[in-house]
């Protein structure tokens, strides 16, 4: 089997080339900037035909945490976009090829129930921080479904909840919560800082999963020609932001105190997917929270010294 990976530099990326790395039933094409460019058309077609894939992961997005998302609105989309429209567009002269579309939890509704169901798909108002991004998603698994229904492709959405891991964006101001988190907390070690901020009340509960756990379970998906149009990918698990520094300070060994700034967003109070649906296939994430930030801290020690 074939499989093209778009984005294979990123977080999700390098996590499935390691998951597919020694398996010799995969020949498995890692596609980076290098390779094509994405907001390019041609370019994008030029190496599906090429390469000629039996399946298509897009793992390739512009990304970042709710600074980023709600600042660079614009750019967030318009990327996104891009991305998602080269590589579907691109896709539509061969049916047979099937698509791994990577979404976001942040395309489910502001006010949804928890844990969030796939039903909850196009059932409210968006969360106003990251709603560029979301839309440029939600577009993403529309056209997906347009081929479907018109053409025959055979499309899966993956909705991951927050993702974190080696080769992460470990920006101090426009990654997402843990790798800015981790990067922030180790400068302030290094600085004997007495004080860490964090945006927020710290009181939000978010989900967590670590990348190579989502990269386990699209291998399960196509071992097992899982079909879903839609399906969430989470751990099960929640924690508050509070008590996720704490750990984070733990893991780091920040020993100063922790202030929250009230002045700043939240964003959504809570967020915790229902993977009911591809737990009742038989996958389940293996990496506690614990023993995934301890990895993906000494990660970013060994690349940002």
């Amino acid at each position: 089997m074939k499989i093209l990976i778009f984005g294979a530099s990123g977080l999700v990326g390098s996590a499935l080339k390691i998951t597919f790395s020694n398996l010799s039933t995969y020949e498995v094409f890692g596609a980076t900037r290098n390779d094509a460019d994405l907001f390019n058309f041609e370019d994008t077609k030029k190496l599906i035909i090429q390469f000629k894939p039996d399946v298509i992961i897009n793992s390739a997005a512009k990304v970042g945490g709710i600074l980023a998302n709600n600042t660079y609105r614009t750019q967030f989309f318009i990327e996104n976009m891009k991305i998602n429209l080269n590589i579907l567009e691109s896709c539509i002269d061969f049916p047979n090829i099937k698509i791994i579309n990577l979404g976001s939890s942040c395309i489910y509704p502001l006010n949804a129930n928890n844990p969030i169901s796939e039903n909850e798909f196009m059932n409210g108002k968006l969360e106003p921080t990251n709603s560029p991004y979301a839309m440029a998603k939600l577009s993403a698994i529309e056209l997906g479904n347009a081929m479907k229904i018109e053409h025959g492709h055979k499309v899966i959405n993956l909705m991951p909840t927050n993702l974190y891991g080696p080769n992460d964006n470990f920006s101090k101001t426009n990654s997402h919560v843990i790798p800015g988190l981790i990067s922030r907390m180790n400068e302030a070690k290094k600085n004997d800082d007495e004080s860490f901020s964090i945006w927020g009340t710290g009181k939000p509960l978010r989900e967590f999963l670590y990348s190579e756990d989502l990269a386990d379970a699209i291998k399960f998906i196509i071992e097992n020609n899982v079909s879903d149009e839609l399906i969430n990918i989470g751990s099960g698990n929640e924690i508050s932001i509070k008590d996720l520094a704490k750990l984070i300070c733990k893991t780091v060994g920040f020993n100063g105190k922790i202030n929250f700034d009230s002045s700043k967003p939240d964003g959504n109070p809570r967020k915790l997917l229902d993977s009911t649906l591809i737990n009742s296939y038989g996958w389940f994430p293996q990496t506690s929270l614990e023993k995934g930030l301890e990895i993906t801290n000494k990660w970013y020690l060994n690349n940002f010294k």
